[in-house]
């Protein structure tokens, strides 16, 4: 076994080499010209600024948190949870970190890529901008759960540090999500439908504030979202075997083996990111999706191998159990992720039928949006149900009776086995779209941003598929650590026909609908004081809307406002996720239990419908703007812009956010089962 785990510390490291080595080679492209540059530092001082803000805030909660776990569990080893709760914290919040300033480096050289050598080079250049933040979100999650494991041997330990990740993850996808949309909705609305400006257009005070947004929502809050996703599958099998395969020959074998799934995950996501090279004549989209493919084919091929090594002389058990179990996971993660494609590629029909809606105005434009994203959630369930009860069976036939639920958490693994490819795909986005805000704002040629708008559309579809394997992640994480608490906690099953379980069937099923419509209305919020400061710019500068030479916007107002907003909008409703299964469990952890059933399902419909939605509306206004059913300033462009402003949140703050609180809500039940 220890073999396995110095392998993971190995695959790791390797993953942390490769992002200092993709990191450097990003640096060591040329910027542009020296409006570029300006621009790009102008985008990095506010996400910094954001960031630091962000961070401060957070670690009074982490401070709160930390202290709270000693005290609850100080007879089960509380002082060391609590420190492994805020090595958790800093490693997710390093992770967003080092993603942020990568990102912004890379943002005004892929603009310059774009310009010298148009798609062949500037796609390859941002991939590997986002894969520095891949592989180090992959690389500290696997070492972190790794070290944890081998120091202390106590999946509890591990646990903690998945909750420091998910509260991180949490208030950074809240926080960054408020910004980057209070930040997009003031710069369409008043820009494109009131000025009559393109977007990104210079003028706008708000379009800095909306490339720092990019940032800080798309990639640190990213990508500690996918962090806490990675720990998290970690932390639900090695905590189930630890609790319930006791005294059984395999149990070393189960706990260390989502470990080394993850290690060779590791190996071939780093193997794939070498195959994401443009090929003349060929799709943007096939580049991208050889990366993620091959390190799919790759991982299975090893987990095989590792299945049989670690299991094959164990009497009793059948080692291809497991390796179906991870095969499920992948093709689930896959499938997810193909759906969220054929809902938000312009590729395909429903994009194409929600542009064709906006030729009618804005009501239809919404009303195909909201179709189209019920239809996807409802094929989501479809595969995650059906990956749910293969990995089920899978369990149960590789290890026993007992072993149904190990088979699903495994499964959970296997969706994001190649986690640092598939981050790499999702962070290349934002990058992409800050190029082209870039470009526009620096006047530089028509067909410089034609590269960089092609490589956005891309990037909203890339973008998509990630947040589809985040989600599809946390549906069946959840359900293993929601099984993983049961046992924690004594309680032998859930009786729905119980009052006190179905009230928590009831508040549980509730609470996703609360959570999005108070971060929903937080950008509401936040974007009406933006618009007002955007319109009072352009009514009170001279020459500001007209254009006149020296007049320039003041865009810092706008990047405060947005952080003072974010900031206070996202302690309510991230707080609410940590607090209730708390309070709810001291009270009656049966209850617990039909809460955390009840805010599964409804949460992981929600976050799918919402995501899928919101990238459709996204893609439809991009196809409109290509020159598709009247172009830039047709009557159907602006009824699309209504449209992608509604799914502006729908994308990027609450529905991403849903797929964290799922799994916090569930690891603070797990974390705290002993005090219940």
């Amino acid at each position: 076994m220890d073999a396995f785990l110095t392998l993971a510390l190995i695959s790791g490291a390797a993953a942390l080499v490769l992002a200092v080595i993709f990191a450097k080679q990003v640096n060591s492209e040329p910027q542009g010209n020296d409006k570029m540059v300006e621009l790009s530092a102008a985008i990095r001082s506010g996400a910094m600024t954001f960031l630091k803000a962000e961070y401060r805030w957070v670690s009074v909660f982490v401070v709160i948190m930390t202290a709270l776990i000693a005290i609850f569990l100080r007879d089960d080893d509380g002082a060391t949870r609590a420190v492994a709760y805020v090595v958790g914290a800093v490693l997710s919040a390093g992770a967003g970190f080092i993603g942020m300033r990568i990102a912004t480096a890379a943002n005004a050289r892929t603009a310059e890529a774009a310009r010298t050598g148009g798609i062949d080079k500037a796609l390859p250049l941002a991939f590997r901008g986002g894969a520095v933040m891949g592989f180090t979100v992959a690389g500290f999650g696997l070492i972190g759960v790794t070290l944890a494991w081998i120091i202390t041997k106590d999946a509890n330990i591990v646990a903690s540090m998945g909750l420091g990740g998910s509260s991180i993850a949490l208030f950074a996808r809240v926080g960054g999500g408020i910004f980057t949309k209070a930040a997009d909705v003031g710069a369409d609305l008043v820009g494109k439908i009131e000025a009559g400006i393109p977007e990104d257009d210079p003028r706008n005070p708000a379009v800095i504030a909306d490339n720092v947004g990019d940032n800080v929502g798309d990639v640190a809050g990213m990508g500690a979202d996918l962090f806490e996703s990675y720990v998290g599958s970690l932390v639900a099998p090695i905590a189930f075997a630890a609790l319930v395969f006791s005294g059984t020959a395999f149990q070393a074998e189960a706990v260390i083996f989502p470990i080394a799934v993850a290690a060779v995950g590791m190996l071939a996501s780093i193997v794939g990111s070498f195959l994401v090279k443009p090929k003349e004549g060929g799709h943007l989209s096939a580049a991208l999706h050889r990366g993620t493919n091959g390190a799919m084919v790759l991982a299975a091929a090893a987990v095989l191998g590792v299945s049989y090594i670690m299991f094959g002389g164990i009497e009793g058990t059948r080692p291809v159990g497991l390796f179906i179990a991870v095969v499920i996971g992948l093709v689930v993660g896959f499938l997810i992720g193909k759906i969220s494609e054929w809902y938000t590629s312009e590729e395909f029909a429903a994009v194409k039928n929600i542009s064709k809606s906006a030729e009618t105005g804005p009501a239809t434009v919404i009303l195909a949006g909201i179709s189209e994203g019920m239809k996807s959630a409802a094929y989501s369930v479809i595969v995650v149900v059906a990956g749910i009860a293969g990995a089920f069976w899978a369990g149960e036939y590789a290890l026993g009776v007992d072993a149904g639920i190990y088979g699903i958490a495994i499964a959970a693994i296997g969706v994001l086995a190649t986690l640092g490819v598939v981050i790499a795909v999702d962070a290349y986005g934002p990058i992409a779209d800050n190029a082209g805000g870039i470009a526009e704002m620096a006047g530089l040629p028509p067909e410089v941003r034609r590269v960089t708008d092609e490589l956005d559309a891309l990037g909203n579809t890339t973008a998509a598929v990630a947040k589809g394997f985040a989600i599809a992640s946390a549906a069946v994480t959840s359900l293993a650590l929601f099984s993983t608490f049961l046992r924690a906690a004594d309680v032998p099953s859930i009786n729905v026909a119980d009052v006190t379980v179905m009230i928590g069937l009831f508040l549980g099923a509730m609470f996703p609908f609360l959570f999005s419509s108070m971060t929903i209305s937080a950008v509401g919020r936040a974007a009406f004081t933006m618009i007002e400061e955007v319109r009072r710019q352009f009514r009170e500068i001279p020459g500001l809307r007209e254009g006149r030479e020296g007049v320039v916007p003041d865009s810092d107002r706008c990047v405060e406002i947005a952080t003072e907003g974010s900031l206070r909008e996202m302690v309510l409703p991230a707080s609410l996720a940590i607090v209730l299964p708390l309070v709810i469990g001291l009270y009656d952890k049966e209850m617990l239990g039909g809460f955390l059933a009840g805010s599964l399902v409804t949460g992981f419909l929600l976050a799918i419908f919402m995501s899928n939605a919101g990238g459709a509306w996204d893609n439809a206004k991009k196809f409109i703007e290509a020159g598709n059913h009247g172009g830039k300033n047709s009557d159907a462009h602006y009824a699309a812009v209504i449209g992608d402003t509604v799914g502006d949140p729908f994308k990027d703050t609450s529905g991403p956010a849903l797929n964290i609180v799922l799994k916090v809500m569930s690891i603070v039940a797990l974390t705290f089962a002993s005090a219940f």
